[in-house]
């Protein structure tokens, strides 16, 4: 599983306490003071998808395994983090090491949890998180253009490539602007900006801690959020910490209930998972057996010998070729058997794009 979602955001908006109740642990210290979060906590969430369950039952698979994202719990970013304010250095170069930001936001009342800035601004607390972020790669790009494009003048094709787009991405930050905003015009170029790691680069998904009343519909503070996110091209989602933590203390045959007691149709977990999920373009394909059915996640595009090296790494370099079954045909031809016996089972090659849902097997020879 190599998909990561870094949770940042100021002190005191609800990122410890969303992460406990994401990953069911208490392995991140929640406490009203500013960085109580040290180290970067991480843990690994099991994805919820019924059709895996489906796929197990008609394969009597003695065990069912889910695909997982991971969060990291980032500790509060201050102003002045780009110039070492707080703990900033550290805290910078964790989100480095994400794929996609999730920027907790504090979009509830509540005069006995404090606000950094002393009051509640949902959007003057991201563009305070996202400047800082901004400034860090700024700082970064000066030093690093002027470099590339001595090499690139002197016949360096990666570095060219790689002066070209990141002259546009400093170009953006020096407007102010995101990273993200950049637009590669090649393969080289999406290389060169992806091995740069920018923080402003990556994709985010902005998440409304709201209070319990709020949580089904928002609240005003969310609703500015979620135009942020429109017009930027961002996610958004709502959740609310407090009601979390409490589900992830329930038996599970008790979470239905009381979450339709509020209204709700899924946790805030589901919520997050598939907003991350399109934020980071991912796909599910399932490996179905006696002995286990599996989900795995690769992103869209894949093709085939990728879906095998998510599996193991000698799947991809000996990889022959992969047997798949669309998930409706295996449903609706109750498995293996009665799909290939219907001629829904493809053989297909190298070329071949993974399509969400598909149920294969790899063929390879190491």
């Amino acid at each position: 599983m190599g998909f990561r979602c870094g949770i940042v955001g100021l002190p005191n908006v609800g990122k410890s306490t969303l992460f406990n109740a994401l990953t069911e642990t208490a392995a991140a210290q929640a406490a009203n003071y500013p960085f109580c979060t040290i180290e970067p906590n991480v843990g690994n969430v099991a994805v919820p998808d019924p059709r895996l369950q489906q796929l197990a039952a008609i394969a009597h698979s003695a065990k069912v395994i889910e695909t997982q994202l991971g969060f990291v719990d980032i500790a509060g970013l201050v102003r002045g983090a780009s110039k070492g304010e707080g703990l900033g250095n550290q805290f910078l170069g964790n989100i480095r090491e994400v794929d996609a930001v999730v920027h907790v936001l504090r979009c509830f009342e509540d005069g006995d949890v404090t606000h950094v800035e002393g009051k509640v601004d949902p959007i003057a607390d991201a563009e305070t998180v996202e400047t800082e972020l901004m400034l860090a790669d700024l700082e970064s790009l000066e030093k690093r253009v002027p470099n590339l494009t001595k090499k690139a003048a002197q016949g360096d094709k990666e570095a060219k490539a790689a002066a070209s787009v990141l002259g546009q991405a400093l170009e953006l930050l020096r407007d102010g602007r995101p990273a993200r905003l950049t637009a590669p015009k090649d393969e080289d170029e999406r290389r060169a900006l992806a091995q740069a790691q920018l923080l402003t680069a990556k994709p985010v998904l902005y998440v409304c801690n709201v209070e319990e009343a709020s949580a089904a519909e928002g609240n005003a503070h969310s609703a500015k959020v979620f135009a942020k996110a429109a017009a930027e091209g961002a996610q958004a989602v709502i959740v609310s910490a407090a009601i979390e933590a409490e589900i992830a203390t329930m038996p599970a045959e008790e979470r239905g209930e009381f979450l339709a007691e509020l209204g709700l149709e899924e946790t805030g977990l589901g919520r997050v998972i598939r907003a991350g999920y399109a934020l980071l373009d991912l796909i599910t394909f399932f490996t179905v057996g006696p002995k286990e059915a599996r989900a795995w996640t690769v992103s869209k595009g894949a093709k085939a010998p990728q879906a095998a090296g998510a599996i193991h790494s000698d799947f991809e370099r000996g990889f022959i070729r992969a047997e798949t079954i669309a998930f409706a045909d295996y449903v609706a031809l109750k498995g293996e058997a009665g799909a290939r016996e219907a001629g829904k089972l493809r053989q297909e090659g190298k070329d071949c794009a993974v399509q969400d849902g598909d149920v294969m097997l790899f063929r390879f020879n190491v």
